[in-house]
């Protein structure tokens, strides 16, 4: 095997998502000076490794082949890692192979020698889903202009924060009893993400794998059901009766996964169709040519196990896509709820407390009330309260927190969310904490909401009688909060 060449540079496209926030780490520490092409870089502001020299971090247009082409100038090597399934809705086969095919021309016109790209395992076929078939074309227009590929597919993939174990978590830890589609009996041979980035970082340094389509998986395979035993027994849960029955068309399953796990419908129906398609490796060359230890199906989710128990889970699937711009207050009636508080305690102590925000630890007031309003969100099909948050302490430019969004993040100064749950109209809440000596300062809260039409002005005219409680309470918990985290210093 040919010894990594020390100091090339190679770009990841998708640096913010799942795998590439795993990937890019791993690279620097192997030696290669890194890329990454990004919507928004302020996605990667707070991460350990996006400070390392080797490290460029620039903002790159994956629409338009001409801007791309500058990004990639240099690099020896790009990975593609950008899947549009999670942000463009029912439109992401079109739209993934359009970012597919500018990729492939930027490539080209850049000098880039190798592109490589993660996609999934699955037979061929029309019996393809749309989810896999989407792969497959993805695939094609990234060679068609001539740059060598290769390419991983791949099934589901283990690890703590990834959509596929999010959805077993939740199905096993909320249902003993599921009545499920007949796709439970469907083969699927997964793998875990710490081999899957073992291999994206393998195949730099193996020539034998360039222009390659390699299947990559786990040593074993299972239906899954029973991977949804083995779930189970990991998370010491007694056993879970599971009743496939024919009649759960992939549009059911998907609504059934929304209700039931934090993944949204739009994002659900692709998977849902998806799990009818057997994903077994059909060759094993990558084993060979890359080896590795792999990890069984028990110990990768053991291992995803502890690390979200230890509060170290590094990428979460709800982390990717895109951050929508500012609300346009421009026009018409905005609502605001605005509150300040003084606190006799210093502003880090009071940052602290605002952002544990969510998830576990709740909104400090009228938890009752938030997971009610959480519960209607969910019926209507927004996230609900159920994405929770990636750590209990820490916050980061653009990840979720329940059905918020972090839009705005300076350092013991300001927190500011938008709304992600369905509704007439916008909303954003946002904190700003205002020195006054060192042991004190002001928390200033407000609550925006921007109406759309006659439902928005009858959503905010319902709900305000309730702010009080929520909004007034919620300061005061933050209060409470921060003069504990002062007082254990």
């Amino acid at each position: 095997m040919v010894e990594p060449t020390i100091g090339q540079r190679v770009a990841i496209a998708g640096a913010t998502g799942y795998i590439g926030g795993r990937l890019a780490p791993r690279l620097i520490s192997d030696g290669y000076k890194v890329r990454c092409l990004v919507r928004t870089p302020e996605k990667l502001a707070e991460r350990a490794w996006a400070a390392n020299p080797d490290v460029e971090i620039w903002q790159a247009d994956l629409s338009d082949s001409a801007s791309l082409t500058k990004n990639l100038t240099g690099c020896q090597t790009a990975f593609y890692l950008v899947h549009s399934m999670k942000s463009a809705g029912a439109e992401y086969v079109e739209q993934d192979r359009h970012l597919a095919l500018q990729f492939a021309i930027a490539a080209r016109d850049a000098g880039v020698g190798r592109i490589i790209y993660l996609g999934g395992l699955g037979e061929t076929g029309a019996d393809l889903s749309d989810h896999l078939a989407s792969r497959r074309e993805v695939e094609k227009d990234l060679a068609s202009t001539g740059v060598p590929v290769t390419v991983l597919r791949a099934a589901m993939i283990i690890g703590s924060g990834s959509a596929s174990f999010e959805i077993l978590r939740y199905l096993v830890e909320r249902l003993p009893v599921m009545i499920t589609p007949k796709w439970v009996s469907t083969p699927c041979q997964p793998i875990g993400v710490r081999n899957v980035v073992g291999y994206l970082v393998g195949v730099l340094s193996e020539p034998r794998t360039i222009g390659k389509v390699f299947d990559i998986g786990g040593p074993e395979v299972f239906c899954y059901r029973d991977i949804m035993r083995i779930m189970a027994e990991e998370l010491k849960l007694s056993r879970r009766w599971i009743i496939p029955i024919p009649i759960l068309t992939p549009r059911l399953s998907s609504y059934w996964i929304h209700l039931v796990t934090p993944l949204s419908h739009n994002m659900a129906k692709p998977l849902a169709e998806g799990l009818k398609n057997p994903v077994v490796c059909r060759e094993d060359r990558i084993t060979k040519l890359i080896p590795q230890q792999l990890l069984g199906v028990r110990d990768a989710i053991s291992a995803a196990l502890c690390k979200t128990a230890a509060h170290g889970v590094e990428t979460n699937w709800s982390m990717a896509g895109p951050i929508p711009g500012d609300p346009d207050w421009a026009g018409g009636a905005i609502f605001r709820d605005v509150r300040q508080l003084a606190i006799d305690a210093p502003d880090w102590a009071v940052f602290r407390a605002v952002c544990r925000v969510g998830g576990g630890h709740g909104w400090y007031a009228a938890d009752w009330l938030w997971k009610i309003r959480g519960w209607m969100d969910n019926l209507v099909g927004g996230p609900g309260l159920r994405r929770g948050r990636r750590d209990p302490e820490l916050v980061t430019y653009g990840e979720a927190l329940d059905f918020w969004r972090v839009v705005g993040l300076d350092q013991d100064r300001r927190l500011s969310l938008r709304a992600e749950m369905k509704l007439p109209g916008e909303a954003m809440l946002e904190f700003r904490i205002e020195p006054r000596s060192a042991t004190q300062c002001t928390l200033h809260q407000s609550a925006l909401f921007h109406p759309r039409g006659l439902f928005g002005l009858i959503y905010w005219y319902s709900v305000s009688p309730l702010h009080h409680i929520v909004f007034r309470g919620m300061l005061l918990g933050i209060e409470r909060e921060a003069l504990k985290i002062a007082a254990s210093k």
